[in-house]
């Protein structure tokens, strides 16, 4: 095989490529990216078996063929060569020259028959969505998923098409994130959990352009994305997802209605206050026309106070500071709504549209004077 690219076209298939690279296997033709140009286009590969990211870039093909090489060793290569055309030529023994300029890299190989190619997903019946809206979703519902394998379900997120909408729900048993889209075309019901992983790396590589798109397919087992000359295929998460529905309440004692930054910075300041690994709450006191927020720690204390306007009861709430944080950064809203019942029971931060809703559970606190 024998190819010659700019070093940005290879570097940027390569980084794209290199997230679906795991970090740890027992499978070392899985460290590697295969380049394949037996079909007369450049074609970059990883798979991780749970994860597979292709993508084709643009250069010149001199002699066809395929190999795999070390993900890390051929990211750093290219990452430092020199802004100019890549020549890469490989022999029979996978002896894998690497020239730019007057540098040359020579690397062992590995035979591309053996790498694990990613599974045939058929595409038809897509859902298109642009990229902003999908790389906007991902943003606003990723941090609440959660971090550990305890609950898998919980490590994904429920992509839901219900005709012309799609809501997507992600939750830690803390809180919840729900967006709710709608899209140019009706489609068939769905419901699939795709691992936030996937997620998390095909944020990176969407460009977020409004006329971009992204067309998804879904199987029984797997997802594809497809944007750019670049798919994603991933195993869904298998099980039924948690009933949201069942979850969420209209009802509320307490009402209310706030500048989203002014809360944001002072929860923001009050968090000066909190040491690495301390799980101290922001405590909340609502009463007519005004909302005070106290945080009490072996730092210090802060005390602030934010103009309101309030429907029903007074309320005293305690909340983890950094999970009203992680919500109020990705709501675009100028003014939010908080509706709450009573000091034990879940916050609810939704517009009348319906198109954020964000749970969080309160915390329990003890109040010093």
């Amino acid at each position: 095989m024998k190819i010659v690219c700019t070093k940005s076209n290879l570097l940027s298939g390569v980084q794209t490529v290199s997230k679906a690279v795991p970090s740890k296997t027992t499978m070392s033709i899985l460290e590697c990216i295969l380049i394949d140009t037996r079909n007369g286009e450049i074609k970059l590969t990883a798979n991780d078996m749970e994860l597979g990211i292709e993508t084709v870039i643009d250069g010149e093909i001199i002699e066809k063929g395929i190999i795999a090489l070390d993900a890390k060793i051929f990211l750093e290569i290219v990452r430092k060569l020199p802004d100019n055309d890549v020549t890469i030529k490989t022999n029979d023994s996978f002896k894998t020259a690497i020239t730019c300029e007057k540098a040359k890299f020579n690397i062992i190989g590995k035979s591309g028959d053996d790498f694990s190619f990613l599974p045939e997903i058929e595409r038809n019946d897509s859902v298109v969505i642009s990229q902003f809206t999908l790389k906007e979703i991902i943003r606003q519902t990723i941090f609440s998923i959660a971090d550990n394998d305890n609950n898998k379900i919980m490590t994904g997120e429920l992509f839901e098409i219900n005709h012309d909408t799609l809501k997507v729900v992600s939750l830690d048993g803390h809180r919840i994130s729900i967006r709710k889209v709608l899209m140019k075309n009706s489609y068939e019901s769905k419901k699939v959990v795709v691992p936030g992983k996937t997620l998390n790396e095909i944020s990176k590589i969407l460009s977020g352009d409004t006329d971009k798109d992204v067309s998804i397919y879904f199987t029984d087992k797997h997802v594809l994305f497809e944007f750019s000359r670049t798919i994603v295929v991933s195993r869904l998460i298998e099980g039924e997802y948690f009933r949201i529905d069942q979850m969420l309440s209209t009802d509320y004692e307490t009402k209310v209605k706030i500048n989203k930054k002014e809360l944001l910075d002072c929860i923001d300041r009050a968090t000066l206050l909190v040491k690495e690994g301390d799980k101290k709450p922001v405590i909340i006191n609502i009463a007519d026309g005004s909302m005070q927020l106290r945080m009490n720690t072996t730092v210090g204390s802060m005390d602030e106070e934010i103009d309101i306007s309030k429907e029903g009861k007074d309320l005293m709430i305690g909340f983890n500071p950094k999970f009203l944080i992680d919500s109020l950064r990705v709501i675009e809203d100028e003014v939010i709504d908080l509706y709450m019942v009573n000091p034990k029971a879940p916050c609810f931060i939704r517009n009348a549209e319906g198109t954020y809703i964000y749970v969080i559970l309160p915390v329990n606190f003890t109040t010093v004077n």
